[in-house]
């Protein structure tokens, strides 16, 4: 592809996911002169084979079950099937809207926007298509990959997420290596298709990041929803054949399936791309960097999955805004890492924020730690909606709220609320006067606040 841009810019990002895109599009409205290098599209991991895909996946399923479970609300439609290349071409859908309008916005902005794939060849330089970009400050964000184990081969019925979104058919069985987010979600919308699905999770329990009480109820809601799980057994060994896969687990125990989903998590995409070359510290393929986000090596920046925490698309695209306010000196407030929303999109979705009992406890010591738990049974709204759960609010002591852990159908939509809650460290008397519209389940936030400052209206005590 012929280039005509210059070689020279102030800042050069590598990589065009949130973390990229963001850096970029702050550092243009800074008034820096900006080129972003992608090597596949502008948008990454989240726009085209993350995030925005597999949450249209999730939407569908959600019709599937609202359809099938009509009847419950005097409906009576029948579930005739689903048509996975409509399901498909809906998602296609969805992602080139966002993806044009994400074309639009960098073109608007000026942003010299490179396809092909970049390596960093000096502190200060990037090559791609053969050519070296030279940027007064270098901001890494290559993004990440699906991590498979070792010795275990991603081929045929093997499949990473990336393949699991392109399938053109819905599995008769499949078996997931993983119960975190990723597998989480995708055991179920298999489910919500008809598909049988078993977990295989090494840990104790389902999405083991989050509150064991949130993780305890999404397991008794997996089980009521006939998704099967097994717990605290590790993933031995796999085989396949032209009947589907067969695992075998430490302890002996086998499972078998059309297919096996690998979600064990992603790793960082920083391999043969010149970083150590350049002195940037790399500790298991993560980008070492300071609180700043800077890697200690020229000016040279990383920011979203390359960087140790969460991988979270919206935590990188606000790394991209905080890297670029920081090149232009404008000081940005370091990104608390515990103060990021997390969503898990199942059924049930989870929403949290802020830290769990077990740290709140770890970090503050049991006797400085409350706890309380509001139950959806007590949500108008929640019992319209037919949806079981709970908001789990952790304090300290006498002091500010440092997690709000809720489980439920749609309560990922709450978290915007739990966050400003944690992150300006509110007590529960701050919240509590607040009015939450009726009937809403953001009332049951409200309601979760009186209790735990200790005036409960429709909790019983």
């Amino acid at each position: 592809m012929a280039e005509t841009h210059g070689t020279d810019f102030d800042i050069v990002v590598l990589g065009g996911g949130s973390g990229g895109y963001a850096t970029a599009l702050r550092a243009a409205q800074l008034g820096q002169n900006v080129a972003l290098i992608e090597a596949d599209k502008l948008g990454g991991t989240c726009l085209h084979y993350g995030c925005v895909p597999t949450k249209a996946l999730l939407h569908a399923a959600e019709v599937a079950d609202n359809v099938r479970e009509g009847h419950q609300f005097g409906v009576n439609a029948t579930l005739n099937g689903i048509d996975m290349a409509g399901v498909n071409s809906y998602k296609s859908g969805v992602i080139s809207g966002l993806y044009k309008g994400l074309q639009g916005l960098v073109k608007s902005r000026k942003i010299t926007l490179i396809e092909g794939y970049g390596k960093l060849v000096a502190q200060d330089a990037v090559e791609v298509n053969g050519q070296r970009i030279t940027g007064k400050h270098i901001v890494l964000a290559t993004g990440s990959y699906s991590r498979t184990l070792p010795g275990l081969t991603i081929e045929g019925r093997v499949m990473t997420s990336e393949h699991a979104l392109a399938m053109e058919h819905v599995p008769g069985s499949a078996i997931i290596l993983g119960g975190g987010v990723i597998g989480s979600e995708f055991a179920s919308v298999w489910k919500s298709f008809g598909a049988d699905v078993t977990i295989i999770e090494g840990l104790p329990h389902l999405v083991p990041n989050e509150d064991e009480a949130i993780s305890k109820n999404l397991e008794r809601a997996f089980r009521k929803r006939g998704i099967n799980f097994n717990l605290g057994d590790r993933f031995a060994n796999v085989t396949q054949d032209a009947n589907g896969v067969h695992v075998t687990l430490e302890s002996g125990k086998t499972f078998d399936a059309e297919y096996l989903l690998v979600a064990i998590g992603r790793g960082p995409r920083t391999a043969d791309l010149g970083y150590e070359a350049q002195g940037v510290t790399l500790d298991r393929g993560f980008v070492i960097t300071d609180e700043k986000l800077h890697t200690g090596v020229g000016n040279i920046w990383a920011v979203g999955d390359i960087v140790p925490g969460l991988q979270l698309a919206h935590r990188g695209f606000q790394q991209g805004i905080f890297v670029a306010e920081q090149i232009l000196g404008l000081n940005p407030a370091p990104i608390v890492e515990s103060g990021i929303p997390r969503v898990t999109y199942s059924e049930p979705e989870i929403g949290s924020v802020g830290i769990t009992e077990a740290q709140a406890k770890e970090q503050y010591g049991a006797d400085n730690v409350e706890s309380i738990e509001y139950n959806l049974a007590g949500n108008g709204k929640s019992k319209i909606l037919n949806t079981q759960g709970f908001i789990k609010l952790v304090r300290k002591k006498d002091g500010p709220v440092v997690g709000v852990h809720m489980i439920g159908a749609r309560v990922g939509e709450l978290i915007g609320e739990g966050q400003l809650i944690v992150n300006w460290e509110a007590y529960p008397e701050d919240v509590a006067p607040l009015i939450h519209a009726h009937p809403t389940q953001n009332e049951a936030l409200g309601e979760a606040f009186l209790s735990l400052a200790g005036k409960p209206l429709h909790a019983h005590n």
